[in-house]
């Protein structure tokens, strides 16, 4: 379940769809089996708990008007350069009810950036064609001053943290993410630059 880890060619694959699926199945309290066998193939098995109709949603989840009213109108921009990657944020931003523009290496999201759209959050890879993330974000806040960002790094973030990477409005996430971690990091920001 390790991410980012592939028996595939560079190029054909991410690494990740394993630990999407253990990361699915303990979010859901669930469990996740592997049988694998040299010659004879993989058994991949999900148990999931059962689902009653008189089951109430567990406390803390949000429910449907949460998760539609959550947003509040706030536009964030996404820049990554992995598809699979991006496509989950923008999955993610439309559930919670964020408008969201998506670029796939540092350079498009600066032109995003350096436009008149509206632009409440940027979240980005660190890594990135082109133009690094810190490059592209250096260069934006010459002209939005208070851009709020939220960096995501497959490196230790403690280190960056130590290292004076990140400024006022900045803050990371270590890749792989639960996908609920990721969405309290997103409204908290949000919910900061609207306050």
């Amino acid at each position: 379940f390790d991410p980012f880890f592939t028996t595939k060619p560079i190029g054909q694959g991410t690494g990740l769809g394993l630990s999407m699926i253990y990361g699915f199945a303990r979010q859901s309290e669930g469990q996740c089996h592997i049988y694998s066998e040299v010659g004879a193939g993989t058994c991949v098995k999900l148990y999931l708990p059962r689902h009653r109709d008189g089951d109430a949603a567990p406390s803390g989840a949000p429910g449907p008007e949460a998760r539609e009213s959550g947003g509040a109108g706030g536009v964030v921009l996404v820049v990554e350069d992995d598809r699979v990657v991006r496509g989950l944020i923008l999955e993610v931003l439309r559930e919670l009810g964020y408008a969201a523009l998506a670029a796939e290496d540092g350079q498009a999201g600066l032109d995003l950036l350096m436009s008149d759209r509206r632009i409440d959050l940027v979240i980005t890879d660190i890594g990135l064609p082109r133009l690094n993330g810190r490059q592209m974000v250096d260069a934006a806040r010459e002209r939005r001053r208070d851009l709020k960002v939220l960096f995501m790094t497959g490196y230790a973030e403690n280190a960056a943290v130590a290292a004076g990477f990140l400024e006022p409005g900045m803050t990371m996430v270590t890749k792989p993410f639960a996908v609920a971690h990721l969405a309290a990091r997103i409204r908290a920001m949000l919910e900061r630059a609207q306050g």
